[in-house]
């Protein structure tokens, strides 16, 4: 049987999980299931999927297991440190405790770096070995890849671009900040300024695209939410590229559907605020990542070739 890998992509309440080879083909998808809130719980249900996989192709050919997860992971330990919606994992062996329970090596991974990995592999970053890869949701995550491989840094926070401070005496932030890129420019930055404009509460982005169309007075300031949400990314984006100097910068996520609204704000932000961006003269790319919803399990999948290949340099 030839050699494969098992990616599992875990949110807050469901995880789905699927079986690739080494060149990227897609052999079988677990469907999506869910699990109530728990650690026990969640384990058993994991171990579950991945089972079911690994018994219809073989323990023998399985090169190893990948995981994504949402929140701030302690690499090397294989520990998860912060996770929000899964606080009952927090500080906990999960990483250990999958591996004796499955009997085979696993690999713990941020969700964002994971679909980082995932748009390099088989995504939109396939022609390039460095890329930055934004996503756009309740929150702005991101991730790094810099020679083909995720930059973790030294504890393995590395890629915290949502917090990434745009305007020094802005927003409060969650984090302790203020004036982060995600209260400026995540789906949740679009429905809090229509909030403030009173266009309804409790909108979502899609509402707020929606009304952006209209041709009245709401539709203008609809227009001008997106306006500065898009001179807020790309703000974000010109600062990666003057720290950088990749040539692919990539956005993913629930607010993607509205690029034509804040696209053309943001590139000009870029434009304005990097001279490297300038002097490449059109050599740098800011594109939609590929892959969509489906980043982050090709990534966790492939997490195990490139750290058993990166072992072997």
């Amino acid at each position: 049987m030839p050699e494969y890998t098992i990616g599992v992509d875990l949110g807050g309440t469901n995880l789905r999980a699927a079986a690739m080879d080494r060149s990227g083909k897609l052999l079988e998808k677990d469907m999506e299931s869910h699990f109530s809130p728990g650690r026990e719980e969640l384990l058993t249900e994991m171990v579950r999927s991945v089972s079911q996989l690994r018994a219809k192709f073989g323990s023998g050919g399985l090169a190893g297991i990948g995981v994504g997860v949402p929140g701030f992971i302690a690499f090397r330990e294989g520990i998860v440190r912060k996770a929000p919606n899964l606080a009952f994992i927090e500080n906990f062996p999960i990483r250990d405790e999958i591996e004796k329970r499955l009997g085979a090596p696993v690999i713990l991974e941020n969700d964002a770096n994971a679909a980082a990995l995932g748009e390099k592999w088989m995504g939109a970053g396939k022609q390039v070995d460095d890329l930055v890869l934004f996503t756009l949701g309740t929150g702005i995550g991101g991730g790094i890849i810099s020679g083909g491989r995720v930059i973790r840094g030294f504890l393995g926070m590395a890629g915290e671009l949502g917090h990434v401070v745009i305007v020094p005496n802005g927003n409060p932030c969650g984090c302790g900040s203020q004036g982060c890129t995600e209260k400026h420019a995540s789906a949740t930055a679009v429905t809090a300024m229509a909030r403030l404009l009173h266009l309804g509460d409790n909108l979502s982005a899609k509402q707020v695209d929606d009304l952006a169309a209209r041709n009245d007075d709401t539709g203008a300031k609809a227009r001008e939410i997106w306006r500065v949400m898009g001179e807020s990314l790309g703000a974000l984006i010109a600062t990666m590229v003057n720290t950088f100097n990749f040539p692919l910068y990539l956005l993913s996520g629930g607010v993607l559907p509205a690029w034509d609204r804040f696209a053309p704000a943001m590139l000009r932000a870029v434009e304005q605020r990097s001279a490297t961006y300038r002097l490449s003269q059109g050599a740098t790319r800011i594109e939609q990542a590929l892959l969509g919803n489906e980043a982050g399990i090709y990534g966790a999948a492939y997490l195990p070739w490139i750290e058993q290949r990166a072992a072997h340099v």
